[in-house]
């Protein structure tokens, strides 16, 4: 986040601005009153789940530097000192817009359909009786009050964990009189609670744990009075540490290291807006926090916690249609999975097309007699993977597996030291790729014994792909997939795979650009080509699609070619420190990103080289991790047909798409492209065009 400045810091925007940005633009789809209610409400839950991730890793940051004392600004000359407080200006905004159109506008639409949160003031004889009981048996049994006291110092509070401070009157049994205690609910307990329908008359009528907490906490304290009963929310630094030079076992350091997360430094408190400025202080005090890190919020203080309701409510009328992913035209409904990739390099565009055709290439090979060896890399797969299942079978029945984890994958690193223990009980060679180096590439490769032209031998087919190898997570991120028994192609891949395994230097690679070895240059190069062109006074154009795009050099390189007339769309969903359209500089570049129903993941590199139309796949962003301190795979799409599907499905629609699109101008603000013509929604396209016929 302070790397030393290398060019005109007027090029780039703040990382971290740019990021609020797009928390910004998902909150707009909250708003948007075209965007079925319920729905509504999961994007402004995924703006808080959102918000938590950023203030546990880049706020984190900036307090851990502010903290040593540095000054040295980022590429945009921005101190870590401003950036802070610049941060803390347009956070404390944008979740008062959040609360603000959660209260005016979500809550009450939902009390219109009959999905009523109640409140504790409006609560009928009747509601109050069962609430109790509940409480009486469900809530109080796991809750343990700590009064604050000598004896009693204030607990260690979990990351993210809801709790209450109560402010007492009054002495206890043992002649006690500290006047405040801490309730912390546990994490087993749902934040949102259905009352039957007999007693609301209503389909879903919900309580929140909090109100229920905060209406019976004095039967925690008999005896004595309670003043005030206020919810709090402490988020901590969440970035593990792991010394390079210290740790001799990386699994084991990492399980050590794990359990500290919950208790980081801390680096936000949230507090409902009915706290008592003395409480408010002592909470600061214990936290060392400082006024600007607080955030009083008008209602529960942890809106991921509703993401469930979405889920608990049967209103089909109030939520996205379903639909069922379809399958490329090259697989019928009963296929040989390995017949038809040797018939042709099979395309999956997720969600639109199914994610199954990868779980069935992994299926059988497990089954399969004729194959030998399995290798697979993970970084997220989910805790319930039918994948690692698949793997487990396939160790069982005695092929060679082989599955590369990253341990190092934020959030994920405890389900990835569960997944490593379940494999290697088995048998499956786990290994964790190279200490320093995430690996991120997504790849999974067979080895079949077959009869091939050259005789009988060995073939190899391969997965590659832009997104997780997570079932779950196909179904809502849009991602590409290629399976292929490609030769040169799958030669790569088995070498990406040795260096991941073994030692050596890394060969020269045909078709494959890998990090953290040739994927920077490689794109410079492209750039450069393109830029070459131009100045020749031929056709220069490149049309890039990724999550984030913050490298320098990249960002010098699409500047320049800009200057020389190349023609350069970028479509970015999250952060972009790139300045669009400022003359003499960038006039030729474009940016914009798509925010919609699906989350836009994949990565996606287009030149035109000469109109032979280069068109590549990738694990990676633009970013300097991704490039440097990454293991990265980008693989070109060869055959012709498919390079134009990934063209007319990846990348046109968005250069269209005049409904969900916001264009970024000059200073990092975005507007939503909107134009005189027919009304253009590239995932809406998508949809109408790749998945199952009902």
């Amino acid at each position: 986040m302070t790397s030393p400045r290398r060019y005109p810091a007027d090029h780039f925007l703040n990382r971290e601005l740019s990021l609020l940005a797009f928390n910004r633009r998902v909150l707009a789809q909250a708003a948007d009153s075209s965007v079925p209610l319920l729905e509504r409400l999961r994007f402004l839950c995924i703006v808080s789940s959102n918000l938590d991730e950023f203030f546990e890793i880049r706020v984190a940051g900036l307090k851990e530097q502010i903290k040593l004392g540095s000054h040295t600004p980022g590429t945009d000359n921005l101190p870590p000192q401003e950036v802070f407080r610049r941060v803390g200006l347009q956070a404390h905004a944008l979740i008062a817009e959040q609360y603000a159109l959660l209260n005016d506008e979500i809550l009450p639409s939902l009390a219109a359909e009959g999905i009523v949160f109640l409140r504790r003031s409006l609560w009928k004889e009747a509601q109050s009786k069962w609430i109790h009981d509940y409480f009486r048996r469900e809530v109080m049994p796991v809750l343990t009050p700590i009064g604050l006291d000598p004896a009693h110092p204030f607990p260690r509070v979990l990351n993210k964990s809801l709790n209450f401070a109560i402010e007492l009157d009054g002495t206890d049994a043992f002649g006690r009189s500290s006047g405040a205690a801490i309730v912390q609910a546990p994490r087993a307990l749902p934040r949102v609670i259905q009352l039957p329908r007999k007693l609301t008359g209503l389909d879903y009528g919900f309580v929140f744990l909090s109100s229920v907490l905060h209406q019976h906490v004095g039967e925690l304290f008999a005896g004595m009075d309670v003043l005030g009963c206020y919810q709090f929310r402490v988020t901590r630094n969440s970035d593990l540490f792991v010394d390079d030079e210290e740790v001799k076992n990386l699994r084991t350091a990492l399980q050590g290291e794990l359990p500290q997360r919950h208790f980081g430094d801390a680096v936000r408190l949230e507090v409902a807006d009915n706290c008592s400025e003395v409480m408010a202080d002592f909470l600061l005090q214990q936290f060392g926090l400082d006024r600007t890190d607080m955030f009083r919020v008008p209602g529960i203080v942890n809106l991921v916690r509703l993401m469930s309701v979405p889920d608990s409510v049967d209103r089909p009328d109030l939520k996205y249609a379903p639909f069922q992913p379809g399958l490329p035209k090259s697989l019928t409904k009963r296929y040989d999975i390995f017949a038809s990739i040797r018939k042709q390099d099979i395309l999956l565009h997720h969600p639109y097309q199914s994610f199954t055709p990868v779980i069935q290439f992994l299926q059988q090979a497990a089954d399969d007699p004729q194959v030998v060896a399995i290798r697979m890399t993970v970084y997220r797969t989910g805790t319930e993977s039918v994948l690692m299942e698949h793997l487990l079978r396939a160790a069982q029945q005695g092929k060679e597996v082989t599955v590369v984890v990253e341990l190092m994958a934020r959030f994920d690193e405890e389900a990835n030291l569960n997944i490593a223990a379940r494999l290697e009980e088995v048998g499956v060679h786990v290994v964790y790729g190279v200490f320093g180096y995430k690996t991120h590439a997504k790849m999974l490769q067979v080895l079949r014994r077959e009869d091939t032209a050259k005789g009988s031998g060995y073939r190899r087919y391969c997965h590659l792909g832009t997104g997780n190898y997570h079932p779950r997570t196909t179904r809502f991120y849009t991602d590409f997939g290629l399976l292929t028994c490609h030769e040169e192609i799958n030669a790569d891949v088995n070498e990406i795979f040795k260096q991941l395994t073994g030692l050596g230097k890394a060969n020269i690679l045909t078709h494959l650009w890998q990090a953290p070895f040739t994927l920077h240059a490689k794109v410079l190069a492209a750039i450069q080509a393109e830029t070459e062109a131009a100045r020749a006074g031929r056709k220069g154009q490149i049309i890039a699609k990724m999550n984030s795009l913050v490298e320098p050099e990249i960002i010098e390189a699409l500047y320049q070619a800009s200057q020389t007339g190349v023609e350069i769309d970028l479509i970015v969903r999250g952060s972009c420190i790139l300045r669009p359209g400022v003359k003499g500089l960038s006039e030729n570049i474009r940016v914009r990103s798509v925010i919609g129903r699906f989350l836009e993941h994949s990565r996606i590199f287009y030149f035109h080289a000469d109109g032979e139309e280069q068109v590549y796949l990738a694990s990676a962003d633009w970013m300097e991790r991704n490039f440097f301190r990454r293991i990265e795979s980008c693989f070109p799409v060869l055959d012709p047909k498919l390079k134009r599907r990934v063209i007319k499905e990846g990348l046109r629609p968005y250069l269209a798409d005049n409904s969900q699109a916001w264009v970024m101008d000059a200073n990092g603000g975005f507007a939503i492209h909107a134009t005189r013509r027919g009304r253009s929604c590239a995932q809406e396209a998508l949809l109408a065009e790749l998945v199952a016929s009902a």
